[in-house]
């Protein structure tokens, strides 16, 4: 892969290519060059500089990059781009690789960072490249433009800043304000804890107005000239800009610079035409058709305009927001900037701009009375600024209460704006206020919904550390703080709401939502006794509370009870009662992960997995456009997990790399986390992956240490299976003690930590081992199973396949493989086909041959490369050569599979990974994890290598 890619930025102080003065930022320089003094003695830290797009943030790093260059210091400067967020780490290691003096092994580096499962060592030798060229000398590592960093970027910088703070290395970063992705949010507020030092833009005063346009134009600016830049409001990249389209008009006169005909008519300005090329097509429409209202506009009115359901213009609205573009205006879309929407408008043809108009000023019948609001020129932000002042002039109590209203309207659809209000609504709220720990607890699930995690657990954590709250607010925030805590630590789950049921005086409908919860974090963890107690408790609450969200978490339970005593035939219609009472109700007041994610699961594990599928893409999908960012991952991680036994390999490590994305939550994260170990590891070991192997192995040590027995037992199956790889089955049967001589009350049948089609797969290791007492018990288990569940034909296979490997039976093996043709797991049926073949070759080899030709087509087409080589070598041992193949591969495309071509292919058509994404019904996240894997097996760096290949390739074919 080529690693000099050289990136072209643009700083928002350049006109032609020419670079004016920096005017009016002595304060923010003079304290740049006090930490660079500090770095010349060893001193260390962190500087974020923030602020809104063309503020000038680039421009004051490369003015630090400059500074500490002529004071010797070695510097790395490196930069996000937008459409280029899938290259694994590829901000920082740029900047770490460009220059005269790139850092000593970054090509090793480049390599770690685009192969699947190295994160743990790259990490590691980049911490050791770094700590030691700092000790040459200090270091400045410089990353700008943050919110578009990816996802291992982010986790590098957070990582690398705190294990190296001793060393002299100075991290100068740069981030855009307002609206960023929760990763990037997260890393903020990690680094803040840390300590870094924060450097707030704001708009440059009249005096550095007038020298900038002095130096654009080369005279002072006359009256009129003046009037006209003050538009800009101090922004410096419109300001340069502003300018550029006023030379043609300005004249010299007695060496002031003047508009003798007046401003000129609008022009597009070039930093608005670059953003409106990043957005989706859906969200440059509706900028559009936003630019010609002339004010403030309602979503109403826009849908009206574009003839859409305001519905159908949540995701183009969050992207125009997102994309710093327009902003909220009371209950309407105004734009960040009237230069940036006359920018907009001036690009639209004039007809189209008068139809429009006519279309807005004249709302249809039943549209609200006043859709629109028409400010003068610069008149927006004035508007903003007196209908805030008249909010605050009404009490901010009454304003907080409305924020509280609009935050509980908002959140089932809505979940990002709606945090929004309620952090506005506790911003309002006094610290002695007797309502403030209700809007503590109300603002926590919301922050959690939308990725903020660690802010979340932040805020309730510091409201239980003030003290003398009230038992019933306690209790209250203990709740919040448990439904947080489920999906990354069940420890923290049970230990909060075990507190919060245990105070005095609690009300019914509260208690009754703490137990619930602490059954959900019992049941979560393989205490299934304990939950089971828990629940019957939390029933009779619940009922006296009439409290319906609290009986779909129960029912939510009780479908896992019925798992673990194996009756699946009742955990499915429990499963499906819960997910009907969450969807009924509304996903807001869902105490749990969505119910409907067990379902999806459990309908998997049953043999239904098209119906899971479906409901994981519909699940993706619908939390996507929600902005519910934790949900979407527990969605990814349960696709994951279905298209892993599903047999597709590809497509299930890109969905848990897509996922692993929240991995920046601080927190154990043993729901996700786990899953993904998981994941990762079946595909390493599946794939021969050895490397990535050991690494998840070496994860799943550390999950043995958990306080959650369910993780406890999960760990040691990924070792017990790592053991076996390695040829141990003795070490295998030493890592599944715990596991198989647990009490049988809480013993983890295959809820969560063993498929069952692991059965086979124990009883083959235990045989191996000489254990042939663990091998008959896997037995019994799977044939128990089968017997209590006889509608379930795979779980039947599963049994057959187990007696047969125990006894060593053609017969059984033989129904197994019969049994599978109607199941939907092709690698258990893979398996099954490989050890009727083994057994049949010891005395019928050519009878074999096409049970191991058709288990080697189906490891084949999985992707399993390590299975497929073990079958083509039992097939040479009868005496048949097999070449390998690529399965669903292109003539044109042999390195890629399948769904990385489909990808490559609409990406050179020109879509963005947001737009390939809705067409393949994919997360973005997996679209990025193709395209990274594609770049890497193609060896090219960039959209424009791509096009060209996949034309040259394309028509070659």
């Amino acid at each position: 892969m080529s690693v000099n890619r050289v990136t072209t930025r643009s700083v928002p102080e350049e006109l032609d290519g020419v670079r004016t003065p920096l005017r009016g930022r002595d304060a923010e320089l003079a304290f740049v060059e006090a930490r660079l003094g500090a770095l010349d003695r060893g001193e260390g830290g962190i500087i974020r500089v923030e602020g809104p797009a063309g503020i000038g943030r680039s421009r004051i790093l490369a003015e630090a990059a400059a500074a500490a260059r002529r004071r010797g210091t070695r510097v790395f400067e490196g930069a996000a781009d937008p459409d280029e967020q899938f290259v694994p780490l590829g901000p920082l290691l740029d900047g770490l690789l460009s220059g005269e003096d790139p850092l000593s092994g970054a090509v090793r580096l480049r390599d770690l960072a685009t192969t699947p499962g190295q994160r743990f060592w790259l990490l590691q030798e980049l911490g050791d490249r770094l700590r030691e060229t700092a000790r040459n000398g200090p270091l400045l590592v410089v990353l700008d433009d943050l919110q578009w960093c990816d996802d291992l970027t982010l986790l590098t910088f957070n990582t690398l800043a705190a294990g190296l703070s001793s060393h002299a290395i100075l991290w100068l970063v740069a981030v855009r304000g307002g609206s960023v992705p929760s990763g990037v949010r997260t890393t903020l507020d990690r680094i803040r804890q840390a300590g870094a030092h924060e450097l707030a833009l704001g708009a440059l005063d009249d005096q550095a107005t007038a020298r900038i346009t002095e130096d654009v134009l080369g005279a002072p600016p006359g009256a009129d000239v003046l009037s006209v830049v003050r538009r800009a409001e101090g922004v410096p990249q419109l300001l340069v800009e502003l300018l550029g389209s006023l030379r043609e008009a300005v004249t010299i006169d007695n060496g002031t610079a003047r508009l003798p005909a007046g401003p000129p008519a609008p022009r597009e300005l070039p930093s608005v035409v670059r953003r409106l090329d990043q957005l989706s097509e859906a969200a440059r429409e509706l900028v559009q058709t936003a630019s010609v209202a002339g004010g403030p506009v309602t979503v109403a009115l826009l849908a009206e305009l574009l003839d859409k359901s305001s519905a159908a213009l949540i995701t183009a609205v969050r992207e125009s927001l997102d994309a710093d573009l327009l902003t909220e205006s009371g209950d309407r879309l105004a734009f960040r900037h009237d230069l940036i929407r006359e920018s907009v408008e001036a690009g639209l043809p004039l007809p189209l701009r008068q139809a429009l108009r006519g279309q807005a000023a004249e709302p249809s019948q039943g549209s609200a009375a006043s859709p629109v609001e028409r400010p003068g020129p610069s008149s927006g932000r004035a508007s903003a600024d007196a209908a805030e002042a008249g909010r605050a002039g009404q009490g901010d109590a009454a304003e907080a209460d409305r924020l509280r209203t609009a935050a509980a309207e908002l959140a089932s659809t809505a979940p990002g704006p709606a945090a929004e209000r309620s952090l506005k609504a506790l911003e309002l709220t006094t610290a002695d206020a007797p309502e403030r720990p209700r809007v503590i607890a109300e603002t926590i699930p919301l922050l959690w919904q939308t990725g903020r995690a660690a802010q979340a657990r932040e805020l309730g954590a510091s409201a239980l550390a003030t003290g003398g709250l009230a038992p019933e607010d306690e209790a209250r925030i203990r709740l919040a703080l448990a439904r947080l805590a489920v999906p990354f630590d069940f420890s923290e789950a049970v230990r909060q709401a075990r507190a919060g049921a245990a105070l005095p005086g609690t009300p019914v409908d509260l208690r009754g939502r703490l137990l619930a919860m602490l059954a959900v974090g019992l049941s979560m963890s393989g205490e299934h006794s304990a939950a089971e107690q828990v629940a019957a408790e939390a029933w009779e609450t619940a009922a006296a509370a009439g409290d319906r969200s609290a009986e779909a978490t129960l029912t939510t339970v009780r479908s896992a009870v019925s798992f673990h005593r194996m009756d699946l035939a009742e955990a499915s219609r429990q499963a499906e009662r819960a997910a009907a009472l969450a969807d009924a109700l509304g996903v807001s007041t869902s105490l749990w992960v969505p119910e409907a994610l067990w379902h999806a699961l459990l309908s998997h594990t049953t043999g239904r997995s098209a119906e899971a599928l479906a409901a994981a893409e519909d699940g993706i999908r619908i939390t996507r456009e929600q902005g519910r960012t934790a949900a979407t991952r527990m969605w990814l991680m349960a696709r994951s997990r279905i298209l892993l036994e599903a047999g597709r390999l590809t497509d299930a490590r890109a969905d848990a790399e897509a996922a692993s994305a929240a991995t920046e939550d601080p927190g154990p994260g043993n729901l996700a986390d786990v899953t993904l170990r998981y994941v990762m590891m079946r595909v390493a070991l599946h794939t021969d992956d050895q490397r990535t192997a050991r690494a998840y192995a070496a994860e799943a040590r550390r999950m043995r240490s958990d306080g959650a027995p369910v993780v406890r037992h999960f760990g040691s199956w990924m070792l017990a299976l790592m053991a076996d790889f390695e040829g141990r089955p003795d070490r295998a049967m030493a890592e599944l003690e715990e596991v198989m001589t647990s009490p049988a009350a809480d013993r983890p049948a295959y809820a969560g930590l063993v498929d069952p089609a692991d059965a086979p797969v124990l009883v083959r290791l235990a045989l191996r081992a000489g254990a042939h007492e663990r091998a008959a018990q896997a037995v019994a288990l799977a044939e128990r199973l089968a017997a209590l569940n006889p509608h379930l034909t795979f779980l039947a296979a599963t049994a057959a396949h187990a007696r047969g490997l125990l006894d060593n039976d053609l017969a059984p093996l033989g129904r197994a493989v019969r049994l599978y043709e109607d199941c939907p797991r092709p690698l258990a049926r893979a398996s099954a086909l490989e050890d009727t073949g083994r057994k049949l070759a010891a005395t019928r080899r050519s009878e074999a041959v096409p049970f191991f030709d058709t288990a080697l087509a189906l490891y084949a087409r999985a992707g399993a490369e390590r299975d497929a080589a073990r079958v083509r070598r039992r097939l040479r041992a009868a005496g048949v050569r097999r070449r390998p193949s690529a399965a669903g591969r292109s003539d044109a495309w042999p390195e890629l599979t399948a769904a990385e071509t489909r990808v490559v292919r609409l990406v050179a058509r020109g879509l963005t990974n947001p737009q390939v994404a809705e067409h393949l019904s994919l997360s973005p996240h997996t679209v990025s994890s193709h395209l990274r894997r594609a770049f890497t097996k193609l060896d090219i760096t960039s959209r424009g290598e791509l096009t060209r290949l996949v034309k040259h390739r394309d028509n070659a074919e």
